[in-house]
């Protein structure tokens, strides 16, 4: 089995409140490699030193979300400084930590119109020519409405929309099969049609969000398979709650790579 997968440290190894610890934590259980959704709340001195005693590469950031209600700026009208402003930050987060991948958050909107698209298209132009730059890859990612209600961003045909629109080498899917099996399912040719956009992939088991072995609607076994298929080589991050035991739930992905260090 060949496909890589990074521990997602806000999810997992909830044993310890601390995300610096989450590091060393992921590093004991086997992980070369992790991604986090928030890092803000620490230091850069603290999380760069974090990482590197824990010797793990960071594969994704998210941009920052704002308030605790907030899930970010991108879709929001005459919130362009504050989107920005967030697109800068992460960008000095990602870069310290040697990070070429930043998920950038639509925002949630009651009643979206015409002016929530025109400013997500413009903040997300403005952001791919930045990254651009910076060698780094931007990722726009559909959640269902479940998980957040109102998101403005829980479509895929609306993400292959804007994608084509912008038309950056530098902006791509994230494919999260969580949200995908919510909000399309039919999951063997969603997943064919929708790999060529795609630029990191998540996963979790449906409904409870645990992990992939773990009673629910998906068959991850026939999923890791088709991947492998359809040679998917970028990153899957993990970013399920764990059932129990953060290591011990790990079985599962011990017994797929057929080996303790992944």
């Amino acid at each position: 089995m060949n496909l890589k997968f990074c521990a997602n440290l806000s999810f997992m190894y909830q044993e310890t409140s601390s995300l610096l610890e989450r590091y060393s934590l992921a590093a004991k259980s086997g992980f070369s490699s992790v991604e986090c959704a928030f890092p803000y709340s620490d230091s850069l001195d603290k999380l760069v030193q974090a990482k590197t005693d824990a010797n793990v590469q960071q594969i994704l950031i998210n941009v920052p979300r704002g308030e605790e209600h907030e899930l970010g700026f991108a879709a929001i009208p005459n919130m362009e400084n504050r989107f920005c402003t967030s697109i800068d930050l992460a960008v000095s987060y990602a870069q310290a930590l040697n990070c070429t991948k930043i998920h950038v958050m639509a925002g949630t909107v009651t009643q979206p119109t015409e002016a929530n698209h025109k400013a997500y298209l413009k903040n997300l132009a403005y952001a791919a020519n930045i990254f651009e730059a910076k060698g780094i890859i931007g990722l726009i990612e559909p959640i269902n409405k479940y998980s957040a209600p109102g998101y403005y961003l829980n479509s895929y045909e609306q993400a292959i929309d804007v994608l084509n629109k912008i038309n950056s080498p530098n902006l791509k899917l994230q494919l999260d099969i969580f949200h995908l099996q919510q909000i399309k399912g039919d999951l063997t040719r969603n997943i064919s049609n929708l790999l060529p956009y795609t630029g990191h992939i998540q996963l979790a088991q449906v409904p409870k969000r645990n992990e992939p072995n773990t009673p629910g609607e998906i068959d991850y076994k026939y999923i890791f398979q088709l991947l492998e298929e359809l040679n998917y080589s970028e990153w899957i991050g993990l970013e399920y709650n764990p059932k129990g035991d953060t290591d011990k739930g790990l079985l599962w992905l011990r017994n797929l790579k057929e080996t303790d260090k992944f």
